[in-house]
């Protein structure tokens, strides 16, 4: 994909997979800037780019500052709107913080785009969790909007927001709705981005892996390079324009058997059943996986890496850094 010598923004790029991306970027040749505000309770992390420093631009900063990001967007060619809060539980216990980065600071950057730099191209990075409990699966775009808590409510009112400001003033913009993504970089302290990084910060450190309720939840997941494959191929995809389209995997298991997968890869370790937290269970979804046919059509994406390939790769990059992620 030819990135070469164009200028990419990347809110939210000292996370998960806003550093991904940077790396591919660039290694194509591209000129990026991250922003982040590096609050700790979101998945913030320099060591994601330490190797990186030097070949791209860092700005310590939160994207609701409006005078920042009317600077930031100026000249830019492609925008990686990444920035988010992802922890359902927090959204329900200080939904307010959720409302503001999630959805208030979505408007700051567009009205900076808007005013500064309206050809400027923007991926959205939304999530499955807007479709709240299925109603049949596999999940597709057309699958009512009922999402189950604050995040959701949040996340799809700024995916609304970039589509409107797409039909109202023709900023080029594109929503990939998200399933569970994986991968080096996540953050492990804890879950509130993905129960996948307590699960294997647990195993490396001795401790069982819990999982909730009976485990029998159907799940899909994508490895993180694969994510990084549809942002920039939608990036690139004028097809896609005005458009929002999910991501997702043929590979569908339930949550018991992923946690005793992982424990067989690591080559030791338990995982256990517990009872489900009244807190979780009451904004669990049940079973999710999604339909990516439109996305298959449309970018020509499809997830090229396995899961059991995925989550050994994860496994090695934590045994030799945990240290920086959990510490």
């Amino acid at each position: 994909m030819d990135f070469e010598g164009s200028q990419v923004l990347i809110s939210g790029g000292l996370g998960f997979i806003g550093s991904n991306l940077a790396r591919r970027l660039v290694v194509s040749g591209a000129r990026v800037t991250l922003i982040d505000n590096l609050m700790p309770q979101f998945g913030g992390n320099l060591a994601n780019v330490e190797d990186l420093e030097a070949k791209l631009q860092i700005r310590i900063s939160d994207v609701r500052d409006q005078k920042i990001m009317d600077d930031l967007v100026k000249g830019k060619d492609f925008l990686f709107n990444l920035v988010g809060q992802t922890s359902h539980l927090d959204s329900m216990t200080d939904p307010l913080v959720d409302l503001e980065i999630n959805s208030k600071s979505q408007l700051s950057i567009l009205e900076a785009v808007r005013t500064h730099n309206p050809a400027l191209r923007i991926v959205f990075s939304s999530t499955r969790q807007i479709y709240g409990k299925p109603k049949y699966l596999p999940v597709d775009e057309m699958h009512p909007i009922a999402p189950v808590d604050v995040n959701g409510i949040n996340k799809y009112a700024g995916e609304c927001y970039h589509l409107l400001y797409n039909r109202v003033y023709g900023i080029p913009c594109t929503a990939l709705r998200l399933t569970n993504t994986y991968g080096p970089g996540m953050r492990v302290k804890d879950s509130r981005q993905t129960f996948l990084g307590i699960w294997m910060k647990n195993l490396l450190k001795g401790d069982p892996i819990e999982v909730f309720g009976d485990g029998l939840q159907l799940r899909d997941f994508n490895f993180v390079e694969d994510v990084v494959d549809a942002l920039l191929l939608a990036a690139l995809s004028k097809s896609s324009v005005g458009r929002v389209m999910n991501l997702g995997s043929r590979e569908v298991i339930d949550l018991k058997s992923l946690a005793e997968k992982i424990v067989s890869i690591h080559g030791e370790g338990v995982s256990k059943l517990i009872p489900f937290p009244a807190d979780r269970k009451a904004i669990d979804i049940g079973d999710y996986f999604s339909d990516f046919a439109l996305a298959q059509a449309t970018l020509g994406w499809e997830p090229k890496i396995g899961l059991d390939a995925g989550l050994s790769r994860t496994l090695d990059f934590y045994r030799a850094r945990g240290d920086k992620y959990w510490n």
